[in-house]
């Protein structure tokens, strides 16, 4: 994105003034003009910044300090944003940590690849940065609420092959621990807690993705895809629901049933 568009739009974010709590943000940008407007309008909207220029040391901010979401280049000069973005779902330190995705690439296939290692939200550039702002208040919101659900229910939910502790956000599949993102764990509870309702792709992206407006329904559909692939014996419980979207079954399936896809 050029500078000169950049500094068009330097302030754009003072009129939404401090409506977040202040999160830190970390910005891992190689481009110094966008680091600098980014941590300017952040930080009008209140919150903390830390900037690194290269994703090696993006990680090793995220290991010194206490992040509570990640903005994330995908042209690094080091590595690929999304390299970085799986190193960050690996880790047990901070792999619950939320990102977003930043990127001159349109296709909806590179939003799918950033979708697939665990992006929360992919902004294409040039982006405007108060939808920006209100898109990491979009993800800082539901990641707050995933917190606020587990300690509202406390208790471990067990249905046939899974078992889910939201206080810690684990799951198990046949007493084997299985990594989700953020994510997709929001979506697996989300249906579960809804088992035997068809929810449709709109209604899912609105209340487990949130405000991103450039998120299609093939997104719903790439997220349900992988966490099937991750839950494997339990894929079955997610049924598809054609021409809608998708059900959890009001009870676990029969072994040796039909697969639901």
């Amino acid at each position: 994105m050029r500078s000169s568009i950049l500094r068009d739009r330097l302030g754009a974010a003072e009129s939404l003034g401090t409506v977040l709590s202040m999160a830190t943000i970390l910005i891992v940008e190689d481009e110094p003009d966008l680091a600098e407007v980014l941590r300017y309008n952040l930080e009008q909207a209140g919150h903390r910044t830390l900037v690194a220029s290269s994703g090696g040391r993006g990680l090793e901010m995220l290991a010194e300090e206490s992040v509570d979401l990640v903005l994330l280049d995908l042209m690094l000069p080091d590595v690929p944003g999304t390299e970085v973005c799986r190193s960050i779902r690996r880790s047990s330190q901070f792999g619950k940590v939320p990102v977003i995705m930043l990127t001159a690439r349109v296709e909806e296939i590179d939003r799918v690849v950033g979708f697939e290692v665990g992006a929360d939200d992919y902004v294409t550039k040039p982006f405007s940065v108060r939808e920006l702002v209100l898109r990491i208040d979009a993800v800082l919101r539901r990641a707050s609420s995933l917190d606020d659900d587990a300690e509202q229910e406390g208790a471990v939910i067990s249905f046939g092959e899974l078992r889910i502790d939201q206080a810690a956000h684990r799951v198990w599949v046949a007493g084997e621990e299985v990594e989700l993102s953020a994510l997709e764990f929001r979506l697996l509870v989300t249906l579960l807690q809804r088992k035997n309702r068809v929810q449709s792709r709109s209604r899912l992206l609105d209340d487990v993705w949130g405000i991103q407006a450039d998120v299609t329904t093939r997104t719903v559909d790439t997220h349900v895809k992988r966490l099937r692939e991750k839950i494997g014996v339990a894929r079955d419980y997610i049924e598809t629901v054609r021409g809608v979207g998708y059900r959890f079954v009001s009870a676990p399936p029969e072994p040796g049933s039909v697969p639901a896809d």
